[in-house]
């Protein structure tokens, strides 16, 4: 089907002759006449009533000419639909993301989302980095906030800082005024720290077992929030990377000390996708925001 032939047709049936359709498209008169020509050999059967003054379509004349605005109504309203997408009026994204992530940063981020696109529902979904690649995998979220992302070839990672875990206090802490902290050092006070299973428990047993000291916290949760209230009461140190802690850190109510251990300093945070998936309108607009905090929380991710 000829579109440049349809477009004519369509032309000389709305000016009411050849001539008038090709003065107002700038062409020649013998072009509209041979495009039409085209597409009745095309379709096997006239399509204007050769006999008549002016352009009078045949019975299979108004079928394509009724076919073909169908088509452009289509195309307009797909139009209007993709031009919707990218203004982002409305929508939908989920985020699936560690709980070490929901500090005030995170949240205040997703407030900002908020307050610019009012009618986009921002969803959020909470587990460990395991679960968080299986919702990434499993088109369950649009994106994911993971610590330490094992190689996987469904998934692609967008954006990926260096987050090396740090000994987390409060500025009056005795350990405060130190460049870093020995494994041994850190065992000689209160410690909050993740269960075993915990990915941030298993970089920390590496660095204890190449430190040869080991680690009794006073409290253990599987609580991040728990963690950063026990270093706020005063009441513990833990270890963690600076991301989850990143709005204390701003405002001067936590420090951070680097752990003078090489296993320490392994720790990634990554924003993903699923591989050949391919984001339009509010996840697009959400994963512009996600990136732009990612490199506000790499800028600081080496100081203390």
């Amino acid at each position: 089907m000829s579109e440049t032939g349809l477009n004519y047709l369509l032309a000389a049936l709305n000016a009411g002759s050849m001539r008038a359709a090709a003065d107002k498209l700038n062409v020649a008169a013998s072009s509209i006449s041979r495009q039409i020509a085209q597409l009745e050999q095309v379709y096997g059967m006239p399509l204007i009533e050769k006999a008549r003054r002016g352009v009078q379509l045949t019975e299979a004349g108004r079928i394509v000419i009724d076919h073909y605005r169908d088509e452009l109504a289509n195309r307009e309203a797909l139009s209007a639909r993709l031009e919707e997408l990218r203004s982002v009026r409305s929508g939908r994204v989920v985020i699936a993301a560690g709980e070490g992530f929901l500090g005030d940063s995170f949240m205040e981020l997703i407030q900002r989302f908020n307050d610019g696109n009012p009618d986009i529902r921002v969803e959020i979904q909470i587990g460990s980095s395991v679960d968080v690649t299986h919702m990434i995998v499993d088109d369950e979220a649009h994106l994911g906030l993971v610590f330490n992302t094992a190689p996987d070839p469904k998934v692609r990672v967008r954006a990926s800082i260096a987050q090396p875990l740090m000994a987390i206090m409060r500025p009056d802490h005795p350990l405060a005024s130190l460049s870093s902290v020995s494994i041994a050092e850190l065992a000689q006070h209160q410690l909050c720290l993740a269960p075993r299973n915990f990915r941030l428990a298993q970089i920390l047993a590496a660095a204890e077992q190449q430190a040869g000291h080991f680690l009794e916290p006073s409290i253990m949760t599987n609580s991040i929030y728990v963690m950063r209230e026990a270093v706020r009461s005063g009441t513990a140190i833990s270890i963690l990377p600076r991301v989850t802690v990143w709005s204390e850190l701003q405002r001067g109510e936590f420090i951070s000390i680097p752990v003078a251990n090489s296993a320490m300093e392994t720790t990634t945070l990554s924003l993903i996708l699923r591989a050949g998936r391919q984001l339009e309108g509010a996840p697009v607009r959400m994963l512009t925001q996600l990136e732009a905090q990612m490199r506000q929380w790499g800028k600081t991710a080496t100081q203390g």
